[in-house]
């Protein structure tokens, strides 16, 4: 299994969507034009998975000088500003006919290293319940229970401070 971790172009944002819709459940998958968004927007923040040539995973992120979790706005990047110290993550997904095999923990891993050469301060996430032991595994201190109800789902917020 040959996996290369990249940025992503324009051509990746159907697979993207699609993986995308596969992995999450129910209102919680962004639309393929979010994800159109990120792609053009900020791609220094999205990065794929690439395993034989396929793109198996991803994650995408923006960027900001004041972070708030639950603002559905910044997921279409309205208020997103590079420059900004501070990365919130909106997707960490891999496709289900790859998972179990390492990719989610790749992929961070990479983003985290991309995200300190970039001079960020911190790294933003919601997660379930069940993933928090996962981003404590890198770093990850959880702050609180989330406002959000994206997606009808409970959250919980978590930042990795550099």
């Amino acid at each position: 299994m040959n996996t290369v971790i990249r940025h992503v172009t324009p051509a990746d944002l159907d697979r993207c969507y699609a993986i995308e819709t596969l992995a999450y459940e129910g209102d919680e998958a962004a639309t393929r034009e979010k994800i159109a968004t990120r792609i053009a927007t900020w791609p220094e923040g999205f990065i794929v998975a690439e395993v034989d040539g396929v793109v198996a995973g991803f994650i995408n992120s923006g960027a900001a000088f004041e972070v708030e979790m639950s603002d559905e706005a910044f997921k279409e990047l309205i208020g997103h500003d590079p420059a900004g110290p501070h990365v919130v993550i909106m997707s960490v997904v891999v496709h289900p006919d790859y998972q179990g095999q390492g990719l989610a923990k790749r992929l961070m891993a990479e983003f985290i290293q991309r995200m300190r050469a970039l001079n960020k301060a911190s790294i933003h996430l919601m997660c379930k319940e069940r993933h928090i032991a996962l981003y404590a595994g890198f770093g990850f201190a959880y702050i609180k229970p989330s406002a959000s109800d994206h997606g009808g789902m409970a959250w919980h917020e978590m930042v990795l401070e550099f």
